[in-house]
């Protein structure tokens, strides 16, 4: 390893890099010269007794860094820990030791236990690029992992991360928890789900994700009733309190490898079933649950668009639940549509409390498919009979019970003194014919909602008025959009104007599982 040859000063240039250290030197630094310094070289950061690793960009001009600062990305800055102006010194970096286990997945071959969890504990410790991360994603969505594979996957990330034992925290033994692969825009029932379950008295830890590609994510939609960017020690306390608690799952670093490999799926648009199932279960293992339903929507606009490929994905989830001693009920849901009519946050908060409060306004599918997951997670009560979960779920809910647990744990976690506005710019978008909907495309909705500011912008995205089977005229309004902005209203409603995303036919075209009132394929 080649030593610097002088000290630098730290310097925070403010550039989010998302997930990946990045270190900024001018071309005039004499490191560049002397050590042979280029750009997109992996180097060595070491500052107060801390070590981390990055990736160099070479810099023309002093207004961002000088020749005697070493300016570090805010990933890197938060990972140093030290202050600006801190000195520091940087080296060449060795390869990461997985490099050669990563050229053997690239050329096709199957990986061994050892193979995959030294891969994931360098990715974890933020020695690979995002060249190299790509590199491992696509390779590992080119060459299908075996199941095997998975399950090595899948305990590599439990492995780097912190695991929560709720059991030595607060005693408990049975902890559950609701997952959904996602893919449907407005699909919030684990907000219905919690308090239903933990009003029941069952434990249910819920940390959820922020959105990456979607309109809003469940730690989004709770974030407009209470704070979900909760500290580890406050959040155990939540929990013991109230059974439950609606939390952002960033602060708790659990399998923190995947958060860094999905960085580099999603703009890749690349989700495998391998990649998928070791994503969601880590995640869950690293909760501490030890009871899980599985939501798998299925639809042609869904991420699973058959029948067969939901089932061969089942099966691949229980395969990896069973030998991580996981319970799992898996669950195969009608995702053909949106669920409720608010795609963005405050609108599909909206609909969670109308559905907490009885209000008669409340969407019904919201309602019922929260009402049967909630259901699948009480029979794992070894108190309640099997098909008594459901009706146990809806009394609960329609006896107030489940709306004054919410209550509860939107106090705990910190109650917003007011809930955002939905966004005062609004336009409709309307029927291009006569007909009934018999298509809705939750890619193009989520698209949509997402120009039109959501989930960055709270009060922005759309307010669906129409759904599967529903009868329309021509110029009749589909959706509203709605925005802050006149920019970004003007560029949901171009998006809306070339494919408004629903399908207008004759009655005769109307899915047969909706005309039969079926929600669920189990």
């Amino acid at each position: 390893m080649t030593e610097a040859i002088q000290q630098l000063q730290i310097r925070r240039v403010g550039i989010d890099t998302w997930r990946e250290n990045v270190a900024y030197l001018h071309r005039d630094c004499p490191i560049v010269r002397a050590a042979g310094f280029q750009a997109l070289a992996k180097v060595e950061i070491h500052a107060n007794g801390q070590t981390i690793l990055a990736v160099l960009n070479v810099v023309d001009d002093e207004r961002i860094v000088s020749a005697c600062e070493l300016g570090v990305s805010e990933d890197a800055f938060a990972r140093l820990a030290v202050p600006e102006g801190h000195e520091a010194r940087i080296a060449h970096a060795e390869p990461p030791r997985s490099i050669p286990a990563l050229h053997r997945k690239i050329n096709g071959e199957r990986l061994g236990r050892e193979d995959i969890a030294a891969i994931i504990a360098d990715v974890a410790a933020a020695r690979y690029s995002k060249i190299e991360l790509a590199a491992f994603v696509v390779a590992t969505n080119q060459y299908e992992l075996d199941r095997e594979e998975v399950l090595h996957l899948s305990e590599a990330m439990i492995a780097v991360g912190r695991k929560l034992d709720w059991q030595h925290q607060i005693g408990a033994g049975l902890v559950v928890d609701k997952h959904c692969i996602g893919g449907i825009p407005g699909n919030r029932t684990s907000m219905l789900v919690v308090p239903i379950v933990a009003a029941h008295g069952m434990l249910c830890p819920k940390t959820s994700s922020r959105a990456i590609t979607s309109p809003s994510g469940t730690a989004d939609t709770m974030e407009m009733l209470a704070e979900v960017e909760l500290p580890f020690e406050r959040m155990v306390q939540i929990v013991r309190d109230t059974h439950a608690c609606l939390a952002w799952g960033g602060t708790a670093d659990l399998s923190p490898a995947d958060d860094i490999l999905i960085s580099v799926e999603r703009p890749l648009s690349i989700d495998s079933p391998g990649q998928m199932v070791a994503s969601i279960l880590s995640k869950k293992i690293a909760a501490g649950s030890t009871h899980l339903v599985l939501d798998i929507p299925v639809g042609p606009s869904a991420k699973v668009r058959s029948m067969a490929e939901a089932q061969r994905l089942k099966k691949l989830f229980e395969f990896v639940a069973n030998h991580l001693r996981l319970q799992l009920d898996v669950v195969l849901s009608d995702g053909r549509q949106p669920i409720g009519r608010g795609i963005g946050p405050v609108l599909e908060a909206r609909d969670v409390m109308q559905v907490l409060q009885g209000d008669p306004a409340a969407p019904h599918d919201l309602r019922q498919k929260a009402l049967r997951l909630a259901g699948r997670m009480i029979e794992f009560d070894p108190d309640v009979r099997g098909g008594q979960g459901y009706a146990i779920a809806r009394d609960i809910l329609e006896s107030g019970r489940a709306l004054a647990q919410m209550n509860a744990i939107i106090d705990a976690q910190g109650r917003r003194q007011e809930v955002p506005a939905i966004g005062a710019l609004r336009v409709e978008v309307p029927a291009p014919a006569d007909g009934v909907v018999v298509g809705m495309d939750n890619l193009r909705l989520a698209r949509i909602a997402r120009l039109a500011g959501a989930p960055q912008v709270s009060g922005a995205g759309l307010d669906l008025l129409k759904k599967l089977g529903d009868p329309v005229r021509r110029g009749e309004t589909l959706y509203r959009i709605h925005a802050e902005f006149e920019a970004d209203l003007r560029f949901a409603g171009d998006h809306a104007d070339k494919d408004c995303g629903y399908q207008i036919g004759s009655p005769e075209q109307s899915p047969r599982e909706f005309a039969s009132g079926s929600l669920f394929s189990m």
